[in-house]
């Protein structure tokens, strides 16, 4: 029996499980190529590169918004501009890029609006390509999942919700690549360890809310945490919509023989190591 462990010490987040499951052996070719499927290749590029935090090397992933690019260019080649405009933003589950783990810098993005989408829309991208229908069910139970917790926290229709998150290009991707891995690796069983959601408080586009996430703490009801390891978020909802869809069991017990170790690194610089450590490992069948 194939199995496929997340150890999930330091959370987890989209981009995160991506790395790792890459990290692990899952084709980058193939993943870029099935993406394609989804018709969205010109809004976004993938960026895959081998990083490493505090001595851990593994792999590390990057979304990025081609308005975003375009963006940044405009501004640096704008010789006549002396008053360029940096807003840090502090990252949580409502922004648009899911990645929580940074700070992330927009230049200049009043006139480029994040393109927002709602579950129907998300919905109709899955459905209408030509990815496998495994694939298609895989990414829709992780979105439905985001979409039922975020409108029982806002208090809105399933279909009401315009998710500041789930709707941004990277989730899409995060999700839909989550499900594209999964389906390449053909594991028998996935389990975790409990999951570390942080601490803290945070600012997003409602304000300031407290870590875990009101989502977060939503999707993983009935699943073992921890929280406080860290003033941070380090569990999204992505990352615990990945989880509650997939894994079959949540134990610390490691009751099969490890094959292989793999890395997904997170952005931000934490006092313990920022990545989601996954093993792939084997029992014996009776």
């Amino acid at each position: 029996m194939k199995i496929l462990y997340y150890d999930c010490f330091c959370g987890i987040s989209g981009d995160m499980n991506l790395a790792a499951l890459l990290d692990l052996g899952v084709s980058k070719e193939y993943l870029v190529q099935e993406l394609l499927k989804l018709n969205l290749d010109q809004e976004y590029e993938i960026k895959i590169e081998k990083a490493a935090k505090l001595g851990i090397t593994g792999t590390r992933v990057d979304v990025i918004l081609k308005h975003e690019l375009i963006n940044k260019a405009e501004v640096l080649h704008d010789h006549n501009d002396n008053h360029i405009h940096e807003h840090v933003h502090e990252q949580c589950h409502n922004h648009s890029n899911e990645h929580s783990h940074e700070n992330h810098v927009h230049i200049n993005e009043s006139n480029h609006e994040h393109h927002h989408r709602n579950l129907k829309d998300i919905e109709n991208i899955i459905t209408s390509s030509d990815l496998k229908c495994n694939v298609k069910k895989l990414s829709l139970e992780m979105f439905t999942k985001v979409a039922e917790a975020e409108s029982k926290v806002h208090g809105k229709t399933l279909y009401e919700v315009n998710f500041h998150e789930v709707g941004a290009i990277d989730s899409i991707v995060d999700i839909v690549g989550a499900a594209i891995c999964l389906d390449y690796l053909q594991v028998d069983k996935i389990i975790a360890s409990p999951v570390q959601l942080g601490g803290g408080f945070v600012k997003c586009v409602h304000g300031i809310i407290p870590v875990p996430a009101p989502a977060t703490v939503e999707i993983l009801k009935n699943v073992p945490v921890n929280i406080g390891r860290v003033p941070f978020e380090t569990t999204t909802p992505t990352g615990a919509a990945i989880l509650k869809t997939n894994v079959k069991e949540f134990t610390e017990k490691i009751g099969f023989s490890i094959k292989k170790v793999a890395y997904g690194i997170g952005h931000r610089d934490l006092e313990i190591p920022n990545v989601l450590r996954i093993y792939l490992g084997e029992i014996e069948s009776i």
